[in-house]
């Protein structure tokens, strides 16, 4: 953990390119020291079936949910919220500056008892 998860209109597939908003999501929730480098994964989901407003095919959406882990208290999540709102926002400026679009963020703290996982790759990022 955490996991971010992009869903996003197909109308701005051609002009988004996640890997640097990746990169620097990745790299600030590492810096917060309260998540493992080996646990962070994003992912980018392309949805062609949508609607926004009113239907006006200029019209736009893109919503980012993070998942992490139980037990971080509530000072942390909320400066981590706004720090990665104000990351996606920034990132989106060359979007929301020429056309219409809604951005949204969420972050969830998945349940402790309800969460499994099974990671091999915190072993490698230990040995550094």
């Amino acid at each position: 953990m955490p996991h971010f998860i992009v869903e996003y209109s197909g109308n701005l597939h051609h002009r988004l390119d996640f890997q640097p908003l990746f990169k620097e999501l990745h790299e600030y929730v590492v810096s917060t020291g309260a998540f493992p480098l080996g646990g962070v994964r994003s992912r980018a989901i392309r949805c062609d079936d949508f609607r926004v407003a009113d239907g006006r095919s200029d019209f736009a959406f893109i919503n980012l949910t993070l998942k992490i882990g139980h037990g971080r208290d509530m000072t942390l999540k909320q400066q981590v919220a706004d720090q990665v709102f104000e990351i996606l926002c920034r990132w989106m400026e060359p979007i929301t500056n020429e056309s219409y679009c809604q951005i949204s963020f969420e972050m969830t703290e998945l349940d402790p008892v309800l969460k499994y996982n099974k990671n091999n790759i915190h072993a490698l990022f230990k040995s550094n």
